[in-house]
């Protein structure tokens, strides 16, 4: 189509996980929490009334910056309400990145980043973790960085490994351009970047609302930075990027503290169990800080084989046909019903592809 742009129409769209409508089919593909969202969330649903809907919504969601930033112990104008962490990406691309920048992000991590990177006909600058087994190291080339954008997935997805404050203070501060640490998994891990905002006036932190505060359906998340940077984004966003009934949900939700962390404390719970007896099993993983796993296959199987006898059997987990992808699986946490289902479905599978242990699978 002549009409469109060349890198538009030369670039691959991002594929999002399988979405089924059978409502008996096992979910374990696209890290949502396994628990419903707060009581409360669906008290405020209800609360709306048609009077809100006939007319447009805030459109700083100021009700849900406030309760945010009471959450965070920061200021509610260091906090951007999006329509999803990808709304906040999504800005993020179109303030800071034109045409032929460099936009460098680690490899594998989130999938969107190269397609928004085509979106602007950006450059993108993949770095690739060094991967050995189940150890996760940052590239030394990313300390010799010179782009636009820096993207880092912390707690990373897939694998669910974790930079520490330390070691990202050290990245952001010799960095010269914008730099996201992307906390959409923040709520499983033991500490966050949070503190560095106020470090550093070029950094802005992603968050979501999707996993751990069981709103996936809602698309809302938030940026935290310095008030600086947000005025910024501000030019360049819709005119009202929240509706009225997410921001009730959004706002309900993140209010709702001890139901939340009761939630994450049982996936935690059962991520340890997911992870042991996977290991047992002669799987590789490596030690996960989000609410999901990446499973290395056992030597002598093939994990889009496994995937497929998964999906066979009602389960569904995530494939990624990709370079050092291909031989692992990532896993949602489930309930432990769900958990359970998974595991003796691959104990069972393991019999018939005749898994072998992994020498470094302990």
């Amino acid at each position: 189509m002549a009409w469109v742009r060349d890198n538009i129409a030369a670039m691959k769209g991002y594929v999002p996980g399988e979405q089924p409508s059978d409502a008996g089919i096992i979910k374990l593909n696209t890290n949502e929490n396994p628990y419903p969202p707060s009581p409360r969330v669906m008290e405020a649903i209800r609360a709306v009334t048609p009077d809100r809907l006939r007319r447009y919504p805030d459109p700083d969601a100021n009700v849900f910056r406030q309760a945010a930033a009471k959450v965070h112990g920061i200021s509610p104008e260091m906090i951007m309400a999006t329509n999803g962490g990808d709304e906040l990406l999504a800005l993020l691309f179109r303030a800071c990145v034109g045409e032929g920048d460099r936009v460098a992000f680690l490899n594998p991590a989130y999938s969107l980043y190269p397609v928004l990177s085509a979106m602007q006909a950006a450059r993108p600058v993949a770095l690739p973790y060094e991967i050995n087994g189940g150890d996760w190291r940052l590239p030394e080339d990313i300390f010799k960085l010179n782009a636009k954008l820096l993207l880092i997935v912390n707690p990373n997805a897939p694998s669910g490994t974790l930079i520490d404050r330390d070691m990202l203070a050290r990245v952001i501060g010799g960095f010269p351009g914008a730099v996201l640490i992307d906390e959409a998994y923040v709520d499983f891990a033991p500490t966050s970047a949070l503190e560095l905002v106020g470090q550093f006036a070029n950094l802005i932190l992603l968050r979501s609302l999707s996993k751990g505060y069981s709103l996936a359906g809602m698309r809302f998340g938030y940026g935290i930075a310095r008030e600086s940077f947000l005025r910024e984004l501000y030019k360049v966003r819709d005119s009202y990027p929240c509706d009225a009934v997410a921001i009730a949900a959004a706002r309900a939700a993140i209010e709702d503290q001890a139901y939340a962390r009761g939630t994450w404390e049982k996936v935690l719970q059962e991520r340890r169990c997911v992870t042991e007896q996977l290991r047992n099993m002669g799987f590789v993983v490596p030690r996960s800080h989000a609410n999901f796993v990446l499973a290395q296959t056992p030597a002598g199987s093939d994990a889009e084989r496994l995937y497929q006898r998964l999906k066979d059997r009602n389960i569904l987990v995530r494939y990624f046909p990709q370079p050092r992808l291909a031989d692992k699986l990532r896993i949602t946490i489930g309930t432990p019903v769900q958990n359970g289902a998974l595991l003796e479905a691959i104990g069972e599978l393991a019999k018939e592809m005749l898994f072998r242990p992994h020498k470094d699978s302990a």
